[in-house]
């Protein structure tokens, strides 16, 4: 008798590593070089954890050899805390920290504790797409409110309000956005949480490219802006400090706790039923967060990142037919292509003729829960030399489908 997976897996993706992921793998195994654009992974493409983190982590990993706190270690929670407490956040408590395996896990963690059968969560189109998988995973349903491209993908929030029913339970921000690159004002985060505490939802704010911020754009985060709802904000090192694979996340809660000790107590939980977060990366967490902020040199008019980002811009704006929102923040470009121009019969088609015939691995708009047929969100992390080549051969590819 075969061995059929779950039905709840049945109407769940996650593109960034589905159907064209795996035939790029399969075309690197014939032995072509495929160009990766399709994963914000700082690491493939030279940028390093800074040593004074990598430093720290060896020097203490005698003493990780053991379980913590189900919840991280003391220090790490500790630094995390006073880094919100740096940014103007209030009585915050060390209880109201936890530390976990990025914020992969984290997402996960936070929707299994929360949802129930058929409870619906208002989470942003396009999405970060584990926020809607892990919904349908928990038995829960992603509602996807509208992010306008035309308003520089700002939320669009009289369709939020639109989409609230009797078994919404929450409201998931994802700030700066990925596959955007949007980075909304101080005044949208505050109405986004305004519209959380009208109808009482828990808000999930993922923060976690919140210092990837160019040409002097500022985030605004949304911990602790409410004292009348539970507001869970997300960071880690993935992103901000180049270091994915050690997977260090937190999470803070703030807001009206006071409210949501059931749910706390499922938190503590299903903290507790993971032991606890990988220990090594946690003795990096204070040194990170404490020390000199490196992602500021490579985000700065002259860095890396925003060299990089401008070229990415610049070079797919200047290909008729597509056209693409500068990003403020994160790692990414959401062009879309003009259907009408071109032989392509939705961004499928392109992203897999893309691969096929340039060797070049982007990901489809669809891939990120998006209505439309006509985006592709592409990485700009290579050095712009590298980075430059795949511009011409994209460029090129569109040429070659011109109608």
């Amino acid at each position: 008798m075969d061995i059929l997976k779950s039905k709840r897996l049945d109407h769940l993706k996650y593109e960034i590593r589905g159907p064209v992921y795996d035939k790029a793998l399969a075309l690197q195994n014939q032995g072509y070089k495929i160009t990766s654009l399709n994963i914000g992974n700082p690491a493939a493409f030279g940028f390093e954890t800074p040593d004074e983190i990598v430093h720290d982590i060896i020097v203490n990993i005698r003493n990780a050899q053991g379980y913590v706190d189900s919840r991280g270690l003391f220090a790490a929670r500790k630094a995390v805390m006073q880094y919100y407490q740096n940014l103007g956040v209030k009585n915050i408590l060390i209880e109201d920290i936890y530390i976990g395996n990025g914020v992969s896990e984290l997402i996960s963690l936070v929707m299994t504790a929360l949802l129930n059968t058929d409870d619906e969560v208002l989470i942003p189109s396009p999405d970060y797409p584990l926020w809607t998988t892990v919904a349908g995973l928990a038995g829960g349903k992603a509602v996807h409110y509208i992010c306008a491209e035309e308003k520089d993908w700002a939320p669009d929030l009289a369709d939020m309000e639109a989409k609230i029913t009797a078994k919404t339970r929450a409201i998931v921000l994802i700030n700066p956005n990925n596959p955007t690159g949007a980075v909304y004002s101080e005044d949208t985060v505050k109405q986004v949480v305004a519209l959380a505490a009208k109808h009482q939802l828990v808000l999930f704010a993922d923060e976690i490219y919140d210092k990837i911020l160019f040409d002097g754009t500022a985030h605004h985060t949304a911990a602790g802006l409410s004292d009348d709802i539970l507001i869970i904000t997300m960071g880690g090192l993935s992103k901000n400090y180049r270091a994915a694979g050690f997977r260090g996340g937190w999470m803070i809660l703030t807001g009206a706790k006071h409210k949501a000790k059931s749910y706390i107590e499922g938190l503590n939980f299903l903290f507790s039923t993971r032991l606890c977060a990988n220990v090594i990366t946690q003795y990096g967490i204070q040194t990170a967060l404490g020390g000199y902020q490196s992602i500021n040199d490579l985000v700065a008019k002259e860095g890396r990142l925003n060299r990089q980002m401008n070229l990415a811009y610049e070079r797919i704006n200047a290909i008729d037919g597509v056209s693409a929102v500068k990003p403020k923040g994160a790692l990414y470009l959401f062009p879309k292509i003009d259907l009408t121009k071109f032989n392509f019969e939705d961004d499928n088609h392109f992203v897999m003729s893309l691969l096929e015939e340039q060797k070049i691995l982007v990901v489809g708009g669809q891939g990120f829960n998006f209505k439309g047929n006509d985006h592709f969100r592409i990485v700009f992390l290579p050095h712009v030399e590298q980075l430059g080549v795949a511009l011409d051969k994209i460029a090129l590819h569109f040429e070659n489908y011109r109608k």
